[in-house]
């Protein structure tokens, strides 16, 4: 059984990332071990941000971490910019991790926009014909079926 966000490809994407980055920082050692650190954190937000943010209940709590997520893979592709400035990742390194991260952030950009509208149809389950007393026009309607008689919380026939 999976959880909703492990059926995101956007999720599947980011974990390919995560072991993608794992690899790059096992090199990084001595000066480089800040910016490895800074990796680790920014790679493994992104899969964390998707999978909280698809548990959320409201649109706007899900699109907040999906644009937490994006952020996260922006700050990944800064830090390989960094790596490869010092020549500790070289070309083609760098543009497999980017194009990983080209297609997160696109994918996360079209979710943080995305907002679901499948809801179901509102189901009959009963009705009171209450009149409206700020309806002029019910004048000529019947009085209500109920009646909450004066001291009562409770509807009377």
């Amino acid at each position: 059984m999976l959880f909703g966000h492990e059926q995101l490809d956007v999720y599947q994407r980011s974990i390919d990332y995560v072991s993608w980055a794992h690899n790059l920082a096992k090199r990084l050692t001595g000066v480089d071990r800040h910016a490895r650190d800074q990796l680790l954190r920014a790679s493994q937000s992104i899969p964390l941000n998707i999978a909280e943010g698809n548990g959320r209940g409201t649109d706007a709590d899900r699109r907040r971490f999906f644009e937490i997520a994006r952020g996260s893979a922006l700050e990944c592709a800064a830090i390989q910019d960094c790596l490869a400035a010092c020549d500790v990742l070289n070309d083609d390194e760098n543009h497999k991790g980017k194009a990983m991260l080209v297609r997160i952030v696109s994918m996360l950009t079209k979710l943080g926009r995305y907002k679901p509208r499948m809801r179901e149809d509102p189901a009959p389950y009963g009705r009171c014909d209450y009149d409206n007393d700020n309806d002029n026009d019910n004048d000529n309607q019947e009085k209500p079926r109920h009646e909450i008689l004066p001291g009562s919380h409770y509807p009377h026939r």
